[in-house]
């Protein structure tokens, strides 16, 4: 079972999303907060597997929530979605650094917020197509914002440090298999043991790390 948490000062828009997760057989929403801290002292009540954060809320916004969660070590088990608006701006690239594992524009339609809630659920990184794209861009107009991230890659094997790039390019543990000719679970293992190196909660932040450290670097195409 999905154990789902809604953080969303928009009591109408918690009560939409938590009656298309409630006719689901595997999710179940535990709790609703209203602000950042409310959904923060509520995570750490309940520990839920997916927490779904708006960005701008009263008392504590969705972005210091993430922050707060990802530093929590009782709540490595809760992936951070963002609910924004907006697409991407600002705030996307402040929450993927703070912990978020992905996003949702509020006006997903159903079938792919219910994807996105199982996906968020087995750690994968969330991050639309167009997002994505927008996202590489601010990689390719800036330069890295981390210079102690290359350092971190030293702890990498020479096949870890291939999976992280791979990763980064969007790629499945699937997919990663057959780009290094190696099971999906060898895969998956060398995904894991990279993320443990690097302190990386997720799918997410290694695709942060990838191009931060200057492992990848994002075409100008």
């Amino acid at each position: 079972m999905i154990r789902v948490l809604l953080v969303d000062d928009q009591r109408l828009l918690r009560s939409g999303f938590r009656a298309l997760l409630d006719i689901e057989d595997d999710i179940e929403v535990v709790a609703e907060a209203s602000d950042g801290q409310e959904g923060l002292a509520l995570a750490r009540e309940h520990r839920p597997d997916v927490a779904l954060i708006d960005v701008q809320m009263p008392v504590m916004d969705g972005i210091e929530a993430t922050r707060h969660i990802a530093a929590d070590p009782t709540l490595t088990g809760t992936h951070v979605v963002i609910l924004t608006n907006y697409g991407f701006d600002e705030y996307v690239f402040d929450a993927l650094r703070a912990g978020a594992a992905g996003f949702l524009v509020k006006d997903v339609v159903p079938e792919d917020f219910l994807h996105a809630v199982r996906v968020a659920a087995r750690g994968d990184a969330l991050l639309a197509p167009s997002i994505t794209r927008k996202l590489i861009n601010r990689y390719v107009t800036e330069p890295p914002r981390r210079p102690d991230a290359e350092a971190g890659l030293k702890e990498l094997t020479a096949r870890e440090r291939e999976a992280v790039a791979l990763v980064a390019q969007g790629l499945s543990n699937d997919e990663i298999a057959a780009r290094m000719v190696i099971s999906p679970l060898t895969a998956k293992t060398h995904v894991n043991r990279a993320m443990t190196k690097l302190h990386a909660r997720d799918r997410a932040q290694l695709v942060i790390l990838a191009y931060e450290s200057g492992l990848v670097t994002p075409s100008r195409r």
